[in-house]
């Protein structure tokens, strides 16, 4: 998970905990990020990520721990004396006020002389992408062009740091897809560090550097996308990101467990042998072969010859049950290619071989993941 105890970065969290009453939202938190970093904190609703970034923001107080900035304590200073700037979800715009006079807010507030509050505006505008739009009223703007607004006020005054809270939620889909790869390419250009809220999945894999994956108030990993997504380091990592088989089966070995009535190669796990276990595998990492003209009696290595069930059409693939032979009850599902699926002419009902590569494999303790 990193070690944030090795301190340095742009910004350091220590054994931060936040408590209501009894309840403690946030237990022991420590994190550091880097200068110009883009970090997720990624979770489902109610785990503590918008806690987090409140109180990293100032507008709710930890109970206790320590946050730096830049090296300076700012654990318990006001959000008007801290550097950085936000964006929520509802944009939180001024309805009352054009587009410029939206940007400019901040800016006239420290006293910024006419002349350089209107170049900011404009350069602002052009880097939004809407130098056409700056006396319109946020009424008159798509939800998309209002968001865009809203980050341009944020990064106006040039802040150290800038705080996203699920700022592409209320967006639909197509807007949503198109708006986060302009607030990458944005962050990039800046270069300004920034933490973005969210709980969903794609959205961070896609736009950060590092996501920190949390739940019941805690960290569960830190890591780059690629990282969370293929070496999750528990059971609740493997199956919050992405999509997992979780499969009711027992160690069998240092590095093999049984499934059905299959005993394969895996991830080394740690488990005793005999330990029950929730054995894990993507969907797209199970790859199909055609049946061999002499169709094997059982499985032979981590090749299962199996059944098709049920296919569904996605678009981009198929997803595909598999069930039969040595898998007993056990009901694997599948993502298949639509060029695999034309290659193999694979249907319902057909048999084949696939193949679950043991580096994809892996096995959790049973009970974990909750």
């Amino acid at each position: 998970m990193g070690n944030p105890a090795q301190g340095g970065g742009y910004l350091g969290i220590r054994n931060l905990y936040k408590a209501f009453g009894d309840f403690y939202a946030l237990k022991d938190i420590s994190l550091d990020i880097n200068q110009g970093e883009f970090v997720c904190f990624l979770g489902p609703s109610g785990c503590g990520k918008t806690t987090l970034l409140r109180a990293i923001a100032g507008l709710d107080l930890q109970t206790s721990g320590t946050i730096r900035q830049d090296g300076n304590d700012i654990s318990n200073l006001p959000p008007t004396e801290r550097d950085f700037g936000i964006v929520f979800q509802s944009y939180a715009l001024f309805p009352n006020l054009s587009v410029e006079k939206n940007i400019a807010f901040g800016l006239e507030n420290i006293g910024m002389a006419r002349d350089a509050i209107s170049a900011r505006v404009r350069e602002l505008l052009d880097l939004i992408g809407l130098p056409e739009q700056a006396k319109k009223y946020p009424a008159q703007l798509s939800g998309g062009q209002q968001q865009r607004v809203a980050l341009a006020r944020a990064i106006a005054m040039s802040p150290g740091l800038l705080l996203l809270d699920e700022p592409l939620s209320a967006l639909d889909a197509k807007v949503r897809v198109h708006l986060r790869h302009e607030v990458k390419e944005l962050q990039r250009k800046l270069g300004v560090t920034t933490i973005m809220v969210t709980h969903d999945q794609e959205e961070a894999l896609a736009m950060a550097d590092r996501i920190v994956v949390m739940n019941h108030g805690m960290i569960e990993q830190i890591g780059e996308p690629t990282e969370v997504y293929r070496e999750p380091e528990n059971l609740f990592v493997a199956d919050f990101i992405g999509e997992m088989n979780k499969l009711p089966g027992e160690a069998a070995g240092r590095d093999s467990c049984k499934l059905g009535g299959l005993t394969l190669n895996c991830r080394e796990h740690g488990l005793a042998k005999g330990a029950k276990a929730i054995v894990a595998l993507r969907p797209e990492d199970v790859i199909p072969h055609e049946m061999p003209a002499r169709k094997p009696r059982a499985a032979s290595g981590n090749s299962v010859p199996v059944t098709i069930g049920d296919m569904e059409f996605l678009g981009s693939f198929w997803r595909t049950t598999l069930t039969g032979g040595a898998l007993g009850d056990v009901e694997l599902t599948a993502q298949f290619s639509i060029n695999a699926v034309r290659r193999l002419s694979l249907k319902a009902g057909k048999d084949i071989l696939v193949e679950l590569p043991a580096d994809r494999l892996r096995a959790f303790p049973a009970g974990s993941g909750q």
